[in-house]
Order: structure tokens, then C-alpha cells, then sequence
């Protein structure tokens, strides 16, 4: 009996091509995954564990299981739900204004002007300084006898220097003045990309129909703007829930509780007060609320792709 060519058996070797290249893939990705395995992964299935232990100012012996005894605690901590609070009040007062001030710089700094590029710079300076530089350096300005308070008082406007940075009332919208000058360059680098895409026919079509001024980004920029105001929204979200930088520096979480956040809380009962896993508990929690910021932003970053049906 004749075989045709074609009725022959493929060669064995090319049985484990399938296989192979399933697995090329993750062996590109086997570096990033251990790394990510050792320095993410297992530290957070640690502080899982921990969370659910006993473990703190002796850390020479083994943690010892208690169950749900710190989340029971975390329920009656009245420091808690302090930080729960100011972060709640940062995420209102930073994320609006960062979501939105942002996005006026990138459209003044996206006209075509001589020099313009100069101007870019300067708003993207404070992103390029190191927190620890700008905390200390506003720190100063805030001081009681700083270049503030004596221009404030200098001028008049002022009868006396404002505690800035140890009022209980001050501290906190004191520290988010910080955080918005910060982040101010980076988000409009993220506005003005989205502008660049936005075609020049579109705002000479409107000028035509009379959308001249603001009133063609009103008309234009901002529905095509909308997917960049998502994901500023969401990332300035969850940059300022996890804020410590700011408060370490200027005030560590004072006075009376009034500037702590969830994560300098977390910072303070790990290394302050050694109570790890208490720590840990804290830390679960805020993990729950990035954990829904991110789902969040997935879900948005979906809901604004286009369908290729």
C-alpha cells in the first residue's frame, strides 16, 4: 500500500512545539515573577498570616494564633477610625483638585507660545523633588516664623502668624496644600498627552458653529478628555490614601491625631509601638479599600475602551 506525501506522520519533534511555546511566555516572565514572588507576594501572604497572630514587642518569639481578636479590636480603636476619617478628608480635598487643576495647566501650556517649553518645566520641577526635600522646605515656610507668616503679616493681611502646622484644624489641609503641589506636574503630563491626540480640525469646526473661548473645551476637550479625567481620578485616589511621605516629615501624625493617616498608623504600630501584627491588621484594611480603588479603575478603564463588536 502507497502512502501519499501528505498522509505521512508529522516528525516527533514537533509533537513539544505546542508546549513550548505555551511556555515561552513565562519563562520571559519567570524573573519578573520571582522577584515579584519574593519582595510582594510572600511578604503579603505573611502579613496575612500575622494578622490573624499575636506577634509584637518580643519579636524573638513565634507569633501566636488569636483569630479574629485584632479585627475586634480594630472595631473599638477610636485612633483608627481617626486616620480612617483624615484619610477620607484627604481623598476629598486632594483628589477633586487634582483631578481638575491639572488639566487647566495642560491647557495653557499646551498653546503654541514662544517659550512655552520653559513653562512646562517649571510646572513639572516639584515632581522631579524629592519629598523629603520638599516636606523640610515647606516645613520652613510653615513655621510660625517663615517666609509665609511674615509675608501674610507683612502685608497686612494677617494680624498675627497662623499656626500652620500645629493647629489641629491647620495640620492636615496644611499637609494637602503639599501633596497637591506636588503631584500638579505629573498629572498634567498625563492631560497634556491626552490633548496632543485631540485633532486641530475639531476646535476650528467649532469656532465655525460659534464654540470660541473656554466654551470649545467645554464643548470638546473635555467629553474627549474624559478617559485621562478617569484615571487621574482613580490614580490620585489611591496615591492619597496611601500618603505617609508628607505627614512623616511635617507633622508625624499631629498635633492630637489630627494629620494621621491609615499608613502612618500602620508605620507607627509596626516600628513605634512593635505591634506587628496589629500593624498587619491595619494594613489588611487599607489593602481592601486600594483593593477597591483598583477594581475601580479596571472597571472604568474598561467601560471606556471601544468594543471591537
Amino acid at each position: 500500500m502507497l502512502f501519499k506525501p501528505n498522509s505521512l506522520p508529522e516528525p516527533s519533534h514537533d509533537r513539544g512545539r505546542p508546549l513550548l511555546q505555551f511556555l515561552i511566555p513565562y519563562l520571559f516572565l519567570a524573573p519578573a515573577l520571582i522577584v515579584l514572588g519574593l519582595t510582594v507576594f510572600w511578604p503579603a501572604l505573611q502579613a496575612l498570616y500575622l494578622s490573624f497572630t499575636e506577634y509584637g514587642f518580643d519579636v524573638t518569639q513565634p507569633p501566636r494564633w488569636v483569630g479574629l481578636d485584632n479585627f475586634q479590636t480594630l472595631l473599638r480603636d477610636r485612633t483608627f477610625w481617626i486616620t480612617v476619617k483624615n484619610t477620607l478628608i484627604y481623598l476629598v480635598g486632594v483628589v477633586p483638585l487634582l483631578a481638575i487643576l491639572p488639566l487647566g495647566l495642560a491647557i495653557l501650556v499646551n498653546q503654541k507660545l514662544r517659550g512655552i517649553r520653559w513653562f512646562r518645566v517649571a510646572y513639572y520641577t516639584p515632581v522631579v523633588i524629592s519629598m523629603v526635600v520638599a516636606g523640610i522646605a515647606w516645613r520652613w515656610l510653615y513655621a510660625e516664623n517663615g517666609l509665609l507668616n511674615q509675608v501674610l503679616v507683612g502685608s497686612g493681611l494677617l494680624e498675627k502668624a497662623v499656626p500652620w502646622l500645629t493647629s489641629p484644624a491647620l495640620a492636615l489641609p496644611s499637609v494637602m496644600v503639599v501633596t497637591i503641589w506636588k503631584g500638579l506636574g505629573y498629572y498634567m503630563v498625563i492631560y497634556l498627552a491626552g490633548l496632543q491626540t485631540i485633532p486641530a480640525d475639531l476646535y476650528e469646526a467649532a469656532a465655525i458653529d460659534g464654540s470660541d473661548g473656554w466654551k470649545r473645551h467645554w464643548d470638546i476637550t473635555i467629553p474627549l478628555m474624559r478617559p485621562y479625567l478617569f484615571l487621574v481620578t482613580v490614580i490620585s485616589a489611591i496615591s492619597a490614601t496611601k500618603v505617609f511621605e508628607e505627614i512623616y516629615i511635617m507633622t508625624q501624625g499631629g498635633p492630637l491625631n489630627s494629620s494621621k493617616t491609615i499608613v502612618y498608623y500602620v508605620y507607627e504600630q509596626a516600628f513605634q509601638q512593635l505591634e506587628m501584627s496589629y500593624a498587619c491588621t491595619v494594613g489588611l484594611a487599607l489593602f481592601l479599600v486600594i483593593l477597591t480603588l483598583s477594581i475601580l479603575r479596571l472597571s472604568l478603564d474598561r467601560s471606556e475602551s471601544p468594543s471591537p463588536f
